[in-house]
Parts: structure tokens; sequence; C-alpha cells
């Protein structure tokens, strides 16, 4: 088994504030798969950007994450219980669970364990959905390829390996639940140079960067972007498709 890494305790608190996030019709679509809404379970919860959207569509919502840190970023809701869990130790009772889900997060758990947990607590008709993103995408080719080439090229080399069950889009991995077939959805956001550079300064690869080199790679890159940008207050599209799967227990 895999020790887990934490990639994420250190950045906590920028990652709440600069994550986008996940789009209301995903929750909707989950919880219509469903017919008993009495408890979901957010896997990898982090800072709770998928755990707090449950908690209208569940009379209970529990959360967990190997990281306490990124747990208590995480929004308090009386419905939602945040407990700092490994994936492959939930805690929950046996069959109970209508709903479970892993945002953003699939490639780091200890995937054999954790699916075992997964059949052992889901309750009869019950689903599990994880799903993942990549890159953001900007309708201005100008922006596109500087931002591409720090993917890349620039903090490239200091993504961990995990990194390549993210650019498959989650297909390259095990998933052993007869599976469904989703709608397509994709993530949005509004925001101005400032926030996209705090989102790039959310990555995992950027930190390593920074800790290995010792400067902050989003600063020549803030330069560049800046000359196509225009006003840095100025407000952009920017989507990041979202590849899910869903499935139940065969």
């Amino acid at each position: 088994m895999k020790p887990y890494a934490d990639h994420f305790s250190r950045l906590a608190s920028g990652y709440a504030q600069c994550r986008p996030r996940y789009p209301d019709e995903l929750f909707t679509y989950l919880a219509g798969l469903v017919t008993r809404h009495e408890l979901a379970w957010d896997c990898a919860a982090g800072n709770g950007q998928a755990t707090l959207p449950l908690a209208s569509r569940f009379r209970r919502v529990v959360a967990t994450d190997a990281s306490g840190a990124m747990l208590d970023q995480a929004a308090r809701h009386p419905k939602i219980e945040y407990h700092v869990a490994p994936a492959e130790v939930s805690g929950l009772e046996d069959g109970t669970v209508d709903l479970v889900t892993v945002a953003q997060a699939l490639h780091w758990l200890n995937l054999e364990p954790f699916y075992a947990e997964v059949q052992r607590v889901l309750a009869p008709g019950g689903v599990i959905a994880v799903w993942t993103y990549g890159t953001q995408r900007l309708d201005d080719s100008a922006l596109s390829k500087p931002l591409d080439h720090f993917y890349d090229e620039v903090v490239g080399p200091y993504w961990p390996v995990e990194r390549r069950h993210v650019e498959s889009g989650y297909r390259t991995l095990r998933f052993p639940f007869a599976e469904l077939e989703p709608p397509a959805f994709v993530m949005q956001a509004q925001w101005t140079l400032p926030q996209l550079l705090g989102y790039l300064r959310t990555w995992s690869a950027t930190q390593c960067f920074r800790e290995t080199v010792g400067h902050d790679p989003v600063n020549p890159l803030e330069q560049e972007l800046a000359r196509y940008w225009g006003d840095p207050e100025t407000v952009r599209r920017i989507q990041w498709p979202l590849s899910l799967r869903v499935g139940r227990p065969h």
C-alpha cells in the first residue's frame, strides 16, 4: 500500500480561496441517480468543494480526508461531519451510504482498499462518482499558449507521477463498478488575472518548483500574461471540462 503523500496541507488556505467551484448541475445529476438520500460520503474531501453542495441534497454528509489542515478550511454546515481519516477506513457502517464522491483526488488513493471500503459501505442502489479536471481553457490563444507552456515545460517536471491519471481523465485507472454513461459537465469561472494567478499557485507542481528552485515560477508568467490580458481586473471566462466516472456495485 502506498503511503499517504501530503501535497496539499501547506497549500490549504490558498486552495480554499483560489480553486474553481464544481457546477451545481453535477450534484443535481448525481442525487438523481439514487432513490434514497440519507447519507453521502465525500472521500478525500479537501476543503469541501464537493461536500457543501451535497448537503442540500442529502440528509447527512460525511466528509473525510487524510489532511486535517485541508478540512480546517471547509465550510461548516449542520448536515456535514468532517473526519480526518484515510480513504480505506471511513468509519462508516456497512450498507449505509447512498452516494460516494471523490472529486479531483482518486489518483492519490490506495485504490484497491478504497474500492473494498466503497463496496462495504454502499447501500443497495448506491452509486460511486469520481471526477477530475485537467488544465484550464481560455478563449484567447494568446493567453492559452503561455499557460500551456507553463504547465508542460516550466512546472511540468515537478508534477507528481500520479498527475498522468488526471491527464487521462481517470480512464487508465481501474474502476470495478457497473459503469453508467453520464452527461458532459464543464466547470466555469469568471476570473481576473490575479485570481487566475492565485489558482496557478495552488498547483502542487508550482509549490514543488518553488521549494526546489527557490523562486515563484508564476512571477515571470504574470508579466507575459499581462501583455495580453489588458487591465488585470478584466474578467475572463475560464473553463475546465470534467471527466466523470459513475458506477454501481456489480
